[in-house]
């Protein structure tokens, strides 16, 4: 198998994109030498291209990154591709979660759709890259449920979960329709 070094600094995204990958690659940890990178581009692709060529520039080996957005329509996109640093550059999870029901506080329930949007890139040594995205539609709760998860998982409901967030479905069914899923699957097809 295929040995990608992972970029995230992230132990809960790892967590997911090394049962994502498992079949297809073997993960190795983003090296401690590896200071922060900064995610300071435009565009998902962009900050995902950002951390996977910089990995891969330190350790000369194929590096897979990838940048998930949450986009709500009644915040014209917003998150988007500030969706970690919502809350501002030190926000938690829960500080995240909290200030987005706070700014949705009188958004009515059918006007709070929402997506997650991933993409998955892998860098290259020689410089060519790979790369694949995923999206899943949804809508924020109204208030959190669940106990799975990080992130958002307690307020995003996708479109195909009956109802339930995501921090309420077992990680199995996450992967079967969630954004990360989605982009990760489609990333090992093209690595295969």
């Amino acid at each position: 198998m295929k040995q990608l070094v992972c970029a995230s600094a992230n132990p809960d995204k790892v967590a997911e994109i090394a049962d994502l990958l498992r079949d297809v690659v073997v993960l190795l940890p983003r090296p401690d030498s590896v200071g922060d990178i900064v995610e300071d581009a435009d565009s998902l692709l962009g900050n995902a291209r950002l951390k996977a060529c910089a990995i891969a520039q330190a350790t000369g080996m194929s590096a897979v990154a990838d940048d998930t957005g949450l986009e709500v329509d009644a915040l014209n996109g917003a998150p988007g591709v500030h969706t970690a640093r919502f809350a501002g550059d030190n926000a938690t999870y829960a500080d995240n979660r909290t200030k987005l029901l706070s700014v949705l506080r009188d958004v009515a329930p059918a006007q709070r759709t929402a997506r997650f949007r991933t993409v998955a890139l892998v860098a290259h040594p020689d410089g060519s890259e790979q790369w694949a995205a995923g999206v899943c539609e949804g809508s924020i709760a109204l208030a959190e449920r669940g106990e799975r998860g990080f992130g958002y998982d307690a307020v995003f409901v996708p479109n195909e979960g009956s109802g339930r967030t995501f921090a309420e479905m077992s990680v199995e069914e996450k992967h079967a329709f969630g954004h990360r899923g989605r982009a990760f699957r489609a990333l090992a097809m093209l690595l295969a």
